[in-house]
């Protein structure tokens, strides 16, 4: 959302929305230090619908276990600052032991409302427990809603494919004309993306309660993998001491997978494209000099490599295009 020039995120107006809800809520009910509950709301808005939870247990375990020192040292020593500060000394390494730290700053606030009071009662009590509950409740509520990031990771995939078929040009482009003009920036877009789609595919398993793997996730990990081949098996094509009549072959291969480099390309496919190569390539002549056998022999390899990117890919289900998913039925 842009508002006279700023953007203004789905999580920054949610932290608005929910405060304004908390505080209006604790106030209708009439608590003591309503405006409390907006700062507790706000401490659970999070980036994913997990981490929202997870804030919400945190922080509200912390804020008991807060509540109960505030009791046994303010009401069995004194309500001072000293106490105060000897009580968070033993405070913090026990939301530490808990795993509940995040919780700490929350839970300062409930206890301050309690040293501020000085008086322990069971109205107090009431008010802190209502506060905690419509706080991080409506933090967790409002968190609930997620904008739908689908269409951001299809665009990720498609980018991804586009950058693939054009690595796959350059090479045949080498391989046919000896074109060494390509200065590789593709190789560092695709690495950028694949890293982007990464991160944002695991955000989306975190907004799935339910999910424990997000298909998307998967796709982005191999095609970092296949990535990682292809930067491994540039410098033996782009470093051919001469260009010999395999090449060609190579180079026709390519310019086929170059053009196939979508949802509805099956890796197995072209594997078996890739064995006919192979047959074809060993009908040739054999090499009659140092430098065409250099040649033949990194052709092969590339060869040999390609074979392994194909194989990565033949082990993940695919993208179902009308849908825009991954499904399970279909390989990529």
């Amino acid at each position: 959302m842009l508002v006279k020039g700023f953007s203004i995120g789905y999580r920054t107006l949610k932290t608005a929305i929910g405060a304004a809800v908390s505080i209006g809520l604790a106030q209708f009910f009439g608590l003591e230090f309503f405006t409390s509950a907006g700062i507790l709301t706000i401490l659970c808005i999070q980036t994913t619908k997990k981490k929202s939870m997870n804030a919400v247990y945190t922080r509200a375990l912390a804020s008991i276990v807060g509540m109960i020192m505030a009791f046994f040292f303010f009401e069995g020593v004194a309500y001072h600052p000293l106490v105060l500060g000897c009580m968070i000394l033993l405070f913090l390494p026990i939301l530490v032991m808990l795993k509940v730290t995040p919780g700490f700053v929350s839970s300062v606030v409930i206890i301050l409302h309690i040293f501020h009071n000085a008086d322990f009662t069971a109205d107090l009590l009431v008010n802190e427990l209502l506060l905690m509950l419509i706080g991080f409740g409506t933090g967790l509520a409002v968190n609930m809603y997620m904008p739908d990031i689908q269409h951001r990771l299809n665009k990720y995939r498609i980018r991804i494919e586009e950058l693939y078929s054009v690595i796959f040009v350059e090479i045949v482009k080498y391989l046919r004309d000896g074109d060494t003009s390509w200065d590789g920036k593709e190789l560092v877009e695709a690495n950028e993306v694949i890293n982007r789609g990464k991160s944002l595919a695991y955000q989306d398993v975190e907004n799935h309660l339910s999910r424990r793997e997000d298909l998307y996730y998967m796709y982005f990990d191999v095609r970092e993998q296949q990535l990682e081949i292809i930067e491994r098996v540039l410098p033996k094509i782009t470093n051919l001491p001469v260009i010999v009549e395999q090449a060609e072959l190579v180079a026709d291969f390519m310019e086929d997978l170059s053009q196939n480099v979508h949802s509805g390309n099956t890796a197995s496919k072209y594997r078996e494209k890739l064995d006919a190569v192979k047959v074809d390539f060993a009908k040739l002549s054999l090499p009659s000099t140092h430098e065409n056998f250099l040649a033949m022999a990194s052709l092969y390899q590339f060869i040999e490599e390609m074979d392994h990117y194909l194989a990565i890919k033949q082990t993940f289900k695919g993208l179902n295009p009308s849908h825009k998913r991954f499904t399970k039925n279909e390989k990529r």
